[in-house]
């Protein structure tokens, strides 16, 4: 009997250490073509904004990054390890994305060939191009990526010579520190054009600001020849006279009525009353899901005509409770002031001898301006039209999310039942289960 007994507790053993095979097996199979993780930090620091996620879906290939470190750093320790660990994150959603370690003194001919400068140095290759980092983070990694991914030498030329805002300059009007800064970082180049000379061949898009001072007839004419023959154009509008670019409006069959936007919806959030809020933005690839709050300083209004060869497209309305006024800061006029909402950003394009041409115009300069492109979605806003003027929808993205605060306060109380519960609770808790499960054990023998 107690044979037969035994024989049945092996038997059922084992089936149970057959069955929890099988299961783990199919869990493991499972796990590798499905993987499933959860970040449960509080910052999420252990995963990826959307926006770097949305650039690693855009690399079709491989990428390779190539790191020139030794094993151990006087001030750093294992940066290899680091390095690894870090760039585990893009893994997750790239698996092709290799890492080659080469040891900067074992290996010095190479890595003088590289031209690697300091430890830790690495090298990004994609698509047969490359990208030196010496330092890593998110934001420098996916920076870099973005470039590789970018149109090579993708070149912007900005309108000088009248006073216009310049691309890169860095006084306060100017657009260059954030702007600017930024159309580099996602790989763009940026040259200064001034219409004493011919507009190049070569101008694949063109960003036209407010001139100061008349320009000539000869200029207006070259401008007017760059867009009869496809050229792509950013047109950013101050509320001021035009200068003779009122050629160039009649050329896009767009109209520009006088005034400024008076918003309520800026005075009701603590701004200046010359401001206007951007939260309606029409469907449009530039557009798509964006949902960023935009400011703009003395905006101008924007009319189009419907019956144009021009295929225009409103991305940004303003003031649905507000008006066009003629006396900024006065109250509402009814015989000459002009109902909300006002668009004031439009999209232009059109079909020319088979080329896709794309023109954005903007009543407002400023809010890419070094002043005020920090405020909101301003330069998000910004580089999506750069990059769909550039024909580059695929970069079009969401701006990564608000990093939330890293730290963890908590109250004494809180500390003491922390302690109590680790310290008392989970042992007590864990040494009751283990004695009764010695219990069931010894009573059933």
């Amino acid at each position: 009997m107690l044979h037969k007994f035994i024989n049945a507790h092996l038997m059922r053993n084992l089936l149970w250490l057959i069955l929890l095979s099988i299961v783990s097996a199919g869990l493991y199979t499972l796990n590798n073509r499905h993987p499933l993780q959860t970040d449960l930090t509080f910052n999420t620091s252990n995963s990826l904004e959307a926006t770097s996620i949305a650039i690693i879906k855009k690399l079709n290939g491989p990428v390779t990054v190539t790191i020139y470190a030794t094993q151990q750093d006087s001030n750093l320790g294992d940066i290899r390890k680091i390095i690894s660990e870090f760039l585990t994150l893009y893994q997750r959603y790239k698996p092709d994305l290799k890492l080659i370690f080469i040891d900067p003194e074992k290996e010095p001919e190479k890595t003088r060939a590289a031209g690697i400068q300091l430890n830790g140095e690495m090298i990004i290759e994609y698509a047969g191009r490359n990208e030196h980092l010496t330092k890593i983070n998110e934001q420098i990694f996916t920076s870099a990526l973005m470039r590789l991914v970018h149109t090579p030498n993708l070149l912007i030329r900005y309108m000088d010579g009248h006073g216009e805002r310049r691309l890169d300059g860095r006084a306060y009007h100017e657009l260059g520190l954030l702007f600017g800064a930024k159309l580099q970082q996602n790989g763009f180049k940026i040259e200064h054009l001034n219409l004493v000379e011919d507009i190049p061949d070569s101008t694949q898009l063109l960003v036209l600001t407010q001139p100061q001072s008349d320009l000539m007839p000869a200029e207006i004419n070259k401008l007017l020849h760059y867009i009869d023959r496809g050229g792509n154009l950013l047109w950013l509008l101050d509320a001021t006279p035009l200068h003779g670019l009122e050629r160039l409006a009649e050329a896009l069959e767009i109209q520009l009525p006088t005034g400024v936007v008076t918003d309520p919806a800026a005075k009701e959030m603590n701004a200046p009353e010359s401001w206007s809020l951007g939260i309606n933005y029409p469907p449009h690839p530039i557009t798509n899901e964006f949902n960023l709050i935009t400011t703009y300083p003395s905006a101008r209004p924007l009319t189009w005509n419907d019956n144009s060869a021009w295929q225009p497209h409103a991305l940004v309305e303003v003031a649905a409770q507000g008006w066009v006024s003629h006396k900024p800061g006065a109250k509402f006029d009814m015989q000459h002031d002009t109902r909300g909402p006002v668009v004031i950003a439009l999209a232009l394009n059109r079909n020319l001898n088979d080329i896709d041409q794309r023109i954005v115009v903007v009543g407002n300069a400023a809010f890419l301006s070094n002043s005020f492109a920090g405020n909101g979605g301003n330069i998000d806003l910004g580089i999506n039209m750069m990059n769909w003027l550039a024909h580059e929808d695929r970069l079009i993205t969401l701006p990564a999310h608000a990093m939330k605060d890293r730290n963890i306060t908590l109250s004494r109380m809180q500390l003491t039942l922390i302690k109590i519960l680790f310290l008392f609770i989970f042992p007590v808790i864990l040494a009751l289960t283990g004695i009764y499960i010695w219990w069931r054990q010894h009573r059933r023998a």
